[in-house]
Order: C-alpha cells, then sequence, then structure tokens
C-alpha cells in the first residue's frame, strides 16, 4: 500500500474518532459556544444581550432567577431552571442578561450555550467543564422535543441522574414555548395508544420535572408593551412625542397583530433608524 493511501486512511480514521478536546482558556471570554464535529468551544468576544433594568413586564422571573444565579454564582446550591410561556417575552434575553448582570463581581462565572441538536453531546461537554475553577450556566435556548425525538434522554443525566450526576459548578437553564417541553397532541398519542398509558406519560413529563425552577412568561398588556417601548427610547436617548410614539407603537402592534417584548424592541429599532440613532 503505497504513502497516499495510509495517509487518507489516517485522515479518515481522525474524522470518525478526533483528538480529545483540550480543555480551553476560560479566562480569554465571559462565554462560549460549544460546537460539534470538531468538538470545541467557541469563545464569544461580545454577547448579544440588553440590559437586565430594560426587561419590562417580567419582575417576578426576574427577581427570582437572578437570586438563584447570584447563589450559583457565590458558590451556594442553585436549582436548573425551565423559562417557558409564551414567545417574544423575554425568556434568552433574562438569561443572558442575568448573566451579564452578575459577570462583573463574579469574572468567573461563564455562560455556554448548547445547541438542542447537540445534547447527545452534552456528557462530554460535562466532562471538561467539571474540573474547572470557574462556575458554568449551560444555556438551551427553544428547547423542545418531537415525537420520534429521543435527545431528551441525554439531558436527564444533566439534570440530576447518571451515576457522576451534574458537576456542582455547572447549572442547566433552558427556554422552552411549552411548559413540558413536548407537544401535547404528542403526550395525547402516548396516552391513547400505550400499554399502560400513566407510565408512557410520565415518562414523557418526568424531564420538565427535573427542573427545580419553572418561571412562567405570559403575553404582556398595553400598558407592559408601551412601557417597554418608552424604557428603550430612555435608555438609547430617543426622544419623541408621547402622544406620537404611544399611536406609532399602537399601530406597529396592530399590524402585527401580537404583543410582546420582541414586538416592542422591532419597533424601537425601526423608531431608533428613523431618528439616526445606532443600537449599541
Amino acid at each position: 500500500m503505497d504513502q497516499n493511501a495510509l495517509t487518507r486512511i489516517a485522515e479518515a480514521l481522525e474524522r470518525m474518532s478526533p483528538a480529545p478536546l483540550e480543555t480551553p482558556d476560560f479566562n480569554a471570554a465571559g462565554a462560549f459556544v460549544w460546537h460539534v464535529g470538531p468538538e470545541r468551544l467557541e469563545p464569544v468576544e461580545a454577547v448579544n444581550r440588553v440590559d437586565l433594568n430594560l426587561l419590562v413586564g417580567i419582575n417576578r422571573s426576574r427577581d427570582t432567577l437572578l437570586e438563584n444565579t447570584r447563589r450559583f454564582a457565590q458558590g451556594f446550591a442553585a436549582n436548573n431552571a425551565l423559562l417557558w410561556g409564551a414567545r417574544g417575552m423575554g425568556k434568552s434575553s433574562l438569561v443572558k442578561a442575568v448573566h451579564g448582570a452578575l459577570a462583573g463581581d463574579h469574572p468567573e462565572l461563564k455562560l455556554v450555550e448548547l445547541q438542542r441538536e447537540d445534547l447527545p453531546s452534552v456528557a462530554r461537554l460535562l466532562g471538561h467543564l467539571r474540573g474547572s475553577e470557574h462556575r458554568f450556566i449551560l444555556f438551551c435556548d427553544d428547547l423542545s422535543f418531537s415525537h420520534d425525538d429521543q435527545h431528551y434522554k441525554s439531558l436527564k443525566a444533566v439534570l440530576d441522574g447518571g451515576i457522576e450526576g451534574r458537576p456542582e459548578n455547572v447549572v442547566f437553564y433552558a427556554t422552552s414555548n411549552r411548559r413540558h417541553l413536548m407537544p401535547r397532541d404528542m403526550i395525547e398519542n402516548e396516552r391513547s395508544s400505550a400499554i399502560n398509558p400513566s407510565e408512557a406519560v410520565e415518562e414523557k413529563v418526568s424531564l420538565s420535572d427535573r427542573f427545580g425552577l419553572w418561571l412562567g412568561f405570559h403575553p404582556c398588556d398595553q400598558d407592559e408593551y408601551l412601557a417597554m417601548i418608552e424604557g428603550y427610547c430612555a435608555a438609547y436617548g430617543v426622544t419623541v412625542d408621547a402622544e406620537e410614539l404611544r399611536a406609532e407603537a399602537v399601530e406597529w402592534q396592530a399590524t402585527r397583530g401580537a404583543r410582546s417584548g420582541r414586538v416592542a424592541w422591532q419597533f424601537f429599532t425601526d423608531l431608533a433608524g428613523r431618528h439616526g440613532v445606532a443600537q449599541r
């Protein structure tokens, strides 16, 4: 066999079984993204987030998650958290904002984002985080599972299962539009078609039960929607007549057919652009 053939075989074997990931320099950034193929922790220089004070209408969830995270950053016990509910109401923004609010006083607190599709690799990720002196918020945005999706079994070990269990220096935060992470028709189908319906349903909903904190997010009313926009205007120095601002904001949400924090931000983005204000 010639040398070129041996080289190609060696390269193919490396792709099939790559070299173990070297533990990254966690002091290089405050946040990281976990990638697979090859597995690596990519540092994020600037996290896309808003200031915690700009999140309006979610005071109870904000205060609860902030306190839970502060205890974790201080080295005390803390719960995994599931932020569920209405879309566009600041679930993922809250996680990033809480980390930003605490990172100044606790530089050892790191945010690590994990994609739902990469859950099967989570055990290897935890192996790299377990031995570090830093503390990690493992964050999975828009977490949900379909009827034939087995990834949820990988997540159970992260939350509280397995022999090793969750590392003491890792807490898991997830956001989802679904309270039980799975569509209602999937749960109903399990109930109607399984040999033992109650056991089948329990298997599906037990994942959400493993989160110590359930924080619900609900659609905002018009006053909260307008308060969000007014807060953005004050923070970015956009001056608009109050009646004009109200009329434009109400018209904007009417054309979208919805009110939410996301719609408020989209309106403000348009407003800031028209007034020559950059969003930084």
